[in-house]
């Protein structure tokens, strides 16, 4: 069966991608870290409208880890989609208050995860190494553009590493099959704000936002779908802006 992983999928933007992935017939690998609990009520929601799909711990700040996750993948069917939705942020700082433990470990996860998810996807898609071809979908930030200042300018300049790797990566498999391409959401209620310290951030901007008001994680993920589909079948190596305008 075609598989499609999307890790952080336990919440948020990857929760709604996980659910729109299993109604376009994939079935879905929710990776988490620790929300086991929020994973497995993800599996029973997919499954109650007729879905596939299953829970798989990783933390993919661990190479390790990560392997053992695409190796599971592999005894459960053939992976077609990969969406590297898993991030992490801090609370909100400036620059100068930042440590390098706190950079580390949000690249760790960030960037370095992203690289090697990325990396055991295309050891499995590409058509030379006897792979069907498939899609690989970052989910960055406009922060990435923004910079995000006395917020977060770690997370920011993270995501704007993700998105130097989905345009490097899909050039170098453009002739192989594998499509990558990158989707950078503006404000989006999800509980992530939380982690940054301001769970009521979105509703705080939304006057800056050309669109005035924050976006749904749904629509971020109808997206992502797009751009995992064949009605994308020549976008490849390409940012899309889920912003209301920003």
């Amino acid at each position: 069966m075609e598989l499609a992983l999307v890790t952080g999928g336990s919440r948020g933007i990857g929760r709604a991608t996980a659910h729109l992935l299993a109604q376009a017939g994939y079935r879905v690998a929710i990776n988490y870290r620790q929300r086991a609990a929020e994973a497995q009520q993800v599996v029973a929601e997919i499954a109650a409208q007729g879905g596939s799909a299953f829970a798989v711990q990783a933390d993919i700040a661990d190479e390790t880890q990560v392997i053992a996750l695409f190796n599971q993948l592999d005894r459960e069917g053939t992976l077609r989609v990969l969406v590297n939705n898993a991030g992490i942020l801090f609370t909100q700082c400036r620059v100068e208050d930042l440590t390098a433990e706190r950079i580390q470990r949000v690249f760790a996860t960030n960037v370095t995860g992203t690289f090697i998810c990325c990396r055991e996807a295309v050891k499995r898609m590409s058509t030379q190494h006897g792979g069907q071809g498939g899609a690989i979908i970052n989910v960055s930030s406009a922060a990435a553009r923004t910079g995000s200042p006395n917020e977060y300018v770690d997370y920011a300049a993270s995501k704007g590493a993700m998105d130097t790797l989905t345009r490097g990566l899909a050039l170098e498999v453009a002739t192989q099959g594998i499509r990558v391409n990158g989707v950078r959401p503006g404000p989006v209620y999800t509980d992530m704000h939380a982690d940054g310290g301001e769970p009521q951030r979105v509703d705080r901007v939304a006057g800056a936002i050309p669109m005035g008001r924050g976006g749904q994680p749904e629509e971020v993920a109808q997206a992502v779908l797009w751009l995992a589909s064949e009605a994308a079948s020549y976008v490849t190596g390409t940012l899309i802006d889920v912003t209301g305008g920003r």
